[in-house]
């Protein structure tokens, strides 16, 4: 049994390069531990609510834009509904109220208006990061090229060579003269890193533009919506996912990866099966894969990334409201609760790393768009605060389990000041630390951008896509362009695209892996029509541990969406 290619983890980037790959006639087979794709860009089901686990606001959703592209060429534009929000966000200080509005025109005026002294760094402000976009999706992939236009690059790319000099804090400090103006454009800080002096000012100019050009946008029904496509782009196209498995080994011979042992992540009384390969797409993070290697390539790759330092987490309260959250006061999608006290840009860090109880935070009200994600008459939102894994080491469970309430009645308290009545329309919460997302998605320290996008760690000097092994590639938020949604499916779609011109394919056969773990229906059953009981056959060799549960998929099933969309689940 040999496929062209094996894809470990089902994450946006996994999914993407294997939906390309699949739709140019290659033999994939896609790997994911968990008992669902996505990663990041999952959904997961409490009672009357659809909780969206890390969507908050996509970039880049534009005309000609090359996620839109993406979709579109993979045949999901019409399965994926991107809700615009109305403004990027709105920000409550001890100064005042401001609305970061979207659209360079309404941001330059918004902020000219409140700062008039400022007025032309606002402007020059939207010049450099709607040319940071516009001149990046220019800029030659090839080395060589690269190499050979390095002396034109001030006069063919000013706004990149400009941006390439600076983090986010030096730029601003640098043309703008208003300690204020700089904390309400920084208001959204948290949604690339926590300090804006080793924010990359090329990463945070590259996103914002992708904000400011056509708007955040929403995923109508949640991220999985967008998982769920692509997986469904793949396994059209003759492309096998299999979940609930992880690859164990990565089997190199003579400098060249040939195959991955592969093991189930539930059931560990199940044999290891090896399948060969011509090729692999590393969809996890770097600092995983040496675990998965033989020598010498683990240490090469430990060597490689020992600088790398990771992005931040968040601390997450998810929010299923019993009411619109309007009435309490609650304006805006986007909710910025900057700390008091705040009174120039270089409190920004401290506050993220400071007391729990005075860290900046953002309220996510989902309720502003069509978000699917609530039935009539009731809301979602999210409680989101910069955190770090350092936070919750060396607790035992009683006691992590207690820090976590204790921090999460901390921001509660503090949400109800500043929205009063809010507190009392909280149907359901749940709280995630940086040791959840770890958890989950096996990204060390919960880093949900991957490595941080400093200067010294983004752009040319990000990750690439294929340097250690000739045919094992790399394609994750943790590698150029770098970390978010959009730039993880741009990942992926880069990296297959690249495997497509490579000389790296050999003849497959036409063996299928074959799914042990599929077995046949063999009753169903309505209650009283208020349920369906369903009955099926025992997996060979299955022995049933008390406090066992089973998480099923249909295959095929007739219908595949329910009457009602929000049935509470038994």
């Amino acid at each position: 049994m040999k496929y062209d290619t094996i894809i470990i983890g089902g994450g946006l980037a996994g999914l993407t390069a294997g939906a390309t790959l699949s739709k140019s006639g290659k033999k994939v087979l896609l790997l994911e531990r968990h008992h669902k794709p996505g990663g990041c860009a999952t959904t997961f089901k409490r009672g009357d609510f659809i909780v969206e686990v890390g969507l908050h606001e996509f970039s880049g959703i534009m005309e000609n834009g090359t996620v839109p592209l993406i979709l579109d060429i993979l045949g999901i534009s019409e399965e994926v509904d991107f809700q615009q929000i109305p403004e990027f966000y709105g920000i409550y200080s001890d100064r005042s109220q401001f609305v970061v509005p979207h659209g360079y025109d309404n941001l330059i005026k918004a902020l000219s208006d409140k700062y008039p002294e400022d007025a032309k760094a606002f402007r020059r402000f939207a010049k450099l990061v709607d040319g940071i976009r516009k001149e990046g999706v220019r800029l030659p992939a090839s080395p060589l090229k690269l190499k050979l236009i390095y002396p034109l690059m001030p006069l063919m790319f000013p706004s990149l060579v400009e941006a390439s000099k600076h983090t986010l804090g030096s730029w601003l400090d640098k043309h703008i003269t208003n300690e204020n103006a700089k904390l309400d454009l920084l208001g959204h800080i948290s949604w690339w890193s926590d300090d804006p002096y080793k924010l990359s000012m090329f990463y945070f100019g590259l996103v914002f533009s992708g904000y400011m050009e056509n708007g955040a946008h929403f995923i109508k029904g949640g991220s999985q919506t967008l998982s769920d496509a692509l997986a469904g782009s793949m396994e059209k196209h003759g492309g096998t996912i299999l979940l609930g498995k992880q690859a164990e080994k990565i089997i190199t011979r003579n400098g060249k990866v040939t195959g991955v042992t592969l093991r189930d992540s539930f059931n560990k009384s199940l044999d290891p099966v090896t399948i060969s390969c011509d090729n692999i797409v590393a969809n996890l993070a770097p600092p995983l894969v040496p675990a998965l290697l033989d020598e010498p390539h683990a240490n090469a790759l430990k060597q490689k990334i020992s600088s790398y330092t990771r992005s931040i987490s968040f601390f997450c309260i998810y929010l299923g409201f019993n009411t619109d959250v309007t009435k309490y006061g609650v304006k805006y999608y986007s909710n910025v609760i900057e700390a008091e006290g705040l009174k120039s840009l270089k409190d920004v860090y401290p506050n993220l790393k400071g007391d729990w109880s005075k860290r900046s935070f953002v309220l996510i009200d989902y309720g502003k768009v069509d978000a699917g994600l609530a039935p009539a008459g009731k809301s979602e939102g999210v409680v989101l605060a910069v955190d770090y894994i350092e936070d919750w080491e060396n607790l035992n469970e009683e006691e992590y389990k207690a820090k976590k309430e204790e921090v999460a009645q901390m921001f509660l308290e503090r949400i109800e000041k500043q929205f009063p009545g809010i507190r009392d329309a909280i149907e359901y919460y749940e709280v995630g630390t940086s040791k959840t997302i770890q958890k989950y998605t096996s990204n060390p320290g919960g880093s949900v951008f991957g490595y941080a996008p400093t200067k010294e760690q983004s752009g040319l000097n990000r990750l690439r896509d294929n340097f250690l092994i000739p045919n094992l590639y790399f394609a994750s938020a943790w590698t150029f362009p770098g970390g978010g949604f959009e730039a993880s499916i741009i990942a992926g779609f880069m990296v297959a695209s690249k495997m497509n011109t490579d000389k790296i394919w050999s003849e497959r056969d036409a063996e299928e892996y074959r799914d042990a773990r599929i077995v046949k229906l063999t009753g169903r059953k309505e209650n009283a029509g208020s349920s369906i009981e369903l009955s099926f056959e025992k997996p060979k060799g299955f022995k049933h541990e008390k406090g066992q549960h089973a998480i099923l998929t249909l295959m095929n099933p007739k219908v595949t969406k329910l009457d009602l969309p929000y049935r509470r689940l038994s």
